[in-house]
């Protein structure tokens, strides 16, 4: 959820895809107190958020800024023995240098529906129907206008890849077990540059707790790591080798907080910030996502 920014990123990336297995996990250190992340979403409850993507590239001592604003409303329902994350956009603006941008994919992303399929213990299953954002496409762009970079973003299986890499990164390996202070977890993650695309080691370390409106919630810092430590641990080998070894990108580095309510299930906040050197330019990508409010849904 987008969760994280499940549109954000694929409205900046239209310009600019991977799957992977999810983090393996580390033992669980002998360290208290521990808490139990488990995954109970909200039922019958509407999650609003509130999302935002900002891409800066810079080079030659020039830089342009562009910028991804949207909000979310997620619904849970129980689904096939799992759940069954229905996710809209209200709301889409997008600006370059400042200035607020037009484009058909506010219209398309407006009327498609993300529909992802959830086990029982929150891992990524699959997404439903993502056909339609094909349909959403076609009723969006008006006749003579080329649909082309849509129409090949919006196909079934990037889409899903893109998904899936999302929300593994987000919280692949936390739910469904103790965390404990210092535990740590790797997940092989990819971003979208230019024509390329840089990948990194993203590591989770639990910082603690801390009171939020929606509960008691885990907080995690947010770093990469562009290359593996001579002496790595083997769960930080295996999540790389399982992701099928890819090229790290040299000099990559990031950081950021990710706050999430356990017992009942809500994505705070998170924040990430990338940084990258590609083809002499220097790339920087921030991600945000906050709860804004948790409603019961009108019957």
């Amino acid at each position: 959820m987008r969760s994280g920014l499940l549109w954000c990123c694929l409205v900046l990336s239209l310009t600019s895809a991977c799957r992977k297995a999810p983090p393996l996990r580390v033992p669980i250190p002998e360290v208290t107190p521990r808490v139990r992340v488990s995954f109970q979403p909200p039922v019958d409850r509407v999650l609003t958020e509130s999302q935002r993507a900002s891409r800066m590239v810079e080079k030659g001592g020039t830089g342009v800024r562009e910028e991804v604003e949207l909000t979310t409303e997620s619904r849970f329902t129980p689904s096939a023995g799992g759940w069954l994350l229905t996710q809209g956009v209200t709301h889409a603006r997008q600006t370059r240098a400042g200035v607020e941008v037009e484009s058909w994919v506010d219209d398309v992303l407006k009327r498609f529906m993300l529909r992802v399929q959830l086990a029982a213990d929150g891992a990524f299953v699959k997404l439903v129907s993502p056909e339609s954002a094909g349909e959403a496409v076609r009723q969006s762009v008006p006749p003579g206008v080329d649909a082309g970079p849509l129409e090949r973003f919006f196909q079934p299986e990037v889409l899903e890849a893109r998904t899936r890499r999302e929300w593994e990164a987000k919280f692949g390996g936390l739910f469904q077990r103790y965390v404990s202070e210092g535990q740590r977890t790797w997940v092989v993650d990819v971003l979208p540059v230019g024509d390329t695309q840089v990948a990194y080691v993203l590591e989770r370390t639990v910082q603690g707790t801390r009171d939020t409106e929606y509960g008691d919630a885990v907080v995690l810092s947010l770093r990469c790591l562009d290359a593996l430590p001579e002496e790595a641990p083997d769960a930080l080998t295996d999540a790389w080798v399982v992701a099928g070894r890819p090229e790290l990108t040299p000099g990559v580095t990031c950081q950021g907080e990710q706050v999430v309510a356990y017992g009942r299930f809500v994505p705070v906040s998170r924040e990430l910030t990338v940084k990258a050197q590609v083809d002499g330019a220097m790339w920087t990508l921030t991600m945000e996502s906050r709860a804004q409010g948790l409603q019961e849904e009108a019957r």
